[in-house]
This record gives structure tokens, C-alpha cells and sequence, in this order.
């Protein structure tokens, strides 16, 4: 088989990796693996790792186990599978979010560790977008033409390429918080380059937000939202959980 195609930046499957180091080599989902190149180097990490994906038949690597998967439905896998998760480029394909998120919680171990990403729609460049446009980068509209133009782009299928659902920090935490997972922390996959250039804009988002209360800011996550990963964040968020 050819090797497989990185479907997400390589700074993404990095940060999974540096989460991941400290983490036993245990039994690992992957999904969706696309053509398997995350799952290429968690399998040379020493995890133990089953792929799964909508279309199967895109996968690259002879020696992992493979299964067709959909995210929007009940994923065939038993009861407390897995000792870890990992979700990569997959919430902002699907229908349904918080049918996976339920799954996850269903396949995973107590203490098990979930890793998902999702695009940063909340960052200070999103944001102006979003004011400016009506829609961000990473969710632009699907319009009949646009998607003429997608399919003479991509030899993949259409649920590997659109992105349907802008996720988003705050569902994604609701989401978590919802299907006994804990937050323990948020990642970027890298600065972004021109970040500087919004930093006094930044400060004053932050100054107005410190007009609020400490309890109406706690209970809105409004420090989070405007910590350095989401409002000065990269192009993509990648959550760290473990399941209670």
C-alpha cells in the first residue's frame, strides 16, 4: 500500500502525540483514521490502535484493524473498549456532534483520556471574519456552484471534504461536560503568524470582559474564550478530556 496522506495539519497530529506522551500504551480508537497517517505514528508510539472511518477502503496500513464507522450513529464497538479516544478533524464533518461525544463517554474506560479537534472558530481573525463576511474560513457557504467547484478539486467523498457543522469552543465543552467527561485542558496546533496584529484588539476584548463579574465570567467561560488558545489561537483547537 502507498503511505498514508496526513488529511489534518502535521501540527495537529503533533500536539496529539505531545499529549499523548505521558499516557500508557493502551488500547487506542482512532476515528475517522482517514488514510491512517495519525495512526501510523501512534502505532510507533507502542499504542495498541484500532482505526475506524465512514470509508473504510481510503485506509493505508496493513497491520491496524480497520472498521467502517459512522460518527452520526452508534459506532460498533462494545462497552468500555477503549482506554483512549482520539477525534481528529472529525466533529465539523458530521450531523451530529453530540451523538459521537455520547459515543465516546459509551466506549471509553473510567479515567480514559479523550483527545478530539475541532476548527477555531473563535479566534480574534474568525471573529472579524464572522462580523465582516457572516461566515469564517473554515465554514464558508456550500452554495450549488461552491460545490461544483469542491468536487473538480478533491478525489475524496463529499463528508471527508465539507465541513458542515461549525463547532465550536463552548458546544464542545457543553458537550463534554454533558457525557461525564472532564476538561483538563485546550490546545492550539500552532500560533498563528499574524496573531501580533490583532493583540491590541485582543486586550481590549479581555478589558470589557473584566467589567463582568467573576461569577457571570465563570459561568459564560468567558476567560476561556478569551484565553490565549481560543482568541489568539491557530486554525484548530484540540481538547484534552478524560472520561469520569
Amino acid at each position: 500500500m502507498n503511505a498514508p496522506a496526513a488529511l489534518a495539519h502535521e501540527a495537529i497530529y503533533d500536539t496529539v502525540q505531545t499529549i499523548l506522551a505521558a499516557r500508557p500504551r493502551s488500547r487506542l480508537l482512532d476515528i475517522p483514521a482517514g488514510e491512517g497517517a495519525l495512526a501510523a505514528r501512534l502505532v510507533a508510539e507502542g499504542f495498541g490502535v484500532t482505526a475506524a472511518d465512514l470509508y473504510p477502503e481510503m485506509f493505508c496500513l496493513d497491520d491496524v484493524e480497520i472498521h467502517r464507522a459512522n460518527l452520526d450513529n452508534g459506532l460498533p464497538f462494545e462497552n468500555a473498549s477503549f482506554e483512549t479516544i482520539v477525534c481528529i478533524e472529525g466533529l465539523e464533518h458530521i450531523e451530529n456532534p453530540a451523538n459521537a461525544i455520547r459515543e465516546f463517554s459509551r466506549l471509553l474506560l473510567a479515567g480514559g483520556t479523550l483527545v478530539l479537534s475541532v476548527p477555531n472558530i473563535m479566534n480574534i481573525e474568525e471573529r472579524f471574519k464572522w462580523l465582516l463576511g457572516g461566515y469564517t474560513s473554515h465554514f464558508k457557504p456550500l452554495s450549488q456552484a461552491a460545490l461544483r467547484r469542491i468536487a473538480t478539486e478533491s478525489d475524496y467523498p463529499d463528508e471527508v471534504v465539507l465541513h458542515v457543522n461549525p463547532i465550536g469552543y463552548t458546544e464542545v465543552r457543553f458537550l463534554l461536560e454533558k457525557n461525564a467527561f472532564e476538561l483538563l485542558a485546550v490546545h492550539r496546533d500552532k500560533p498563528k503568524a499574524n496573531a501580533w496584529a490583532f493583540w491590541p484588539i485582543a486586550a481590549a476584548i479581555r478589558l470589557v470582559s473584566q467589567l463582568s463579574s467573576k461569577q457571570k465570567r465563570e459561568e459564560r467561560w468567558a476567560d476561556e474564550l478569551n484565553s490565549d488558545e481560543v482568541l489568539l489561537g491557530g486554525n484548530t483547537l484540540i481538547f484534552e478530556a478524560t472520561k469520569l
